[in-house]
């Protein structure tokens, strides 16, 4: 459904769930920070490969320990935290950001996200 809506139905894309341990490390050892974090993404379309699988998007990462603590945060089901970070990183790896941008970017990437997350949700997929 989220591939979909992005205009990328036949597109693929590797999910992983990890610990804290784990991300931090990837974090750390990837992209120089050295610390949890919720989600991490890397596209497949960039880089001097990327012309191998164009079907393929990357990798999508996601902290089950960080989103449990953020689920239980914000009073939501553990399941509907999850579906959210992995369409976070769905986003950033066809092409949204709303780190290395300026204010319009991140606010066309949390449109989206409100968008394709409310439509998960109106379809009881969350």
């Amino acid at each position: 459904m989220i591939l979909s809506d992005l205009g990328c139905p036949d597109s693929e894309l590797s999910i992983s769930i990890v610990g804290d341990r784990t991300i931090r490390r990837i974090n750390r050892d990837y992209l120089d920070r050295d610390k949890t974090t919720n989600v991490i993404s890397f596209a497949m379309h960039e880089g001097d490969f990327s012309e191998i699988n164009p079907q393929m998007l990357g990798d999508v990462i996601i902290c089950a320990d960080t989103a449990s603590r953020e689920a239980e945060e914000g009073d939501m089901p553990f399941f509907s935290r999850l579906s959210f970070l992995l369409l976070h990183g769905i986003l950033h790896i066809t092409g949204y950001d709303h780190e290395r941008s300026g204010e319009t970017e991140a606010a066309r990437m949390e449109f989206r996200e409100r968008e394709i997350f409310g439509n998960l949700n109106r379809k009881g997929l969350v």
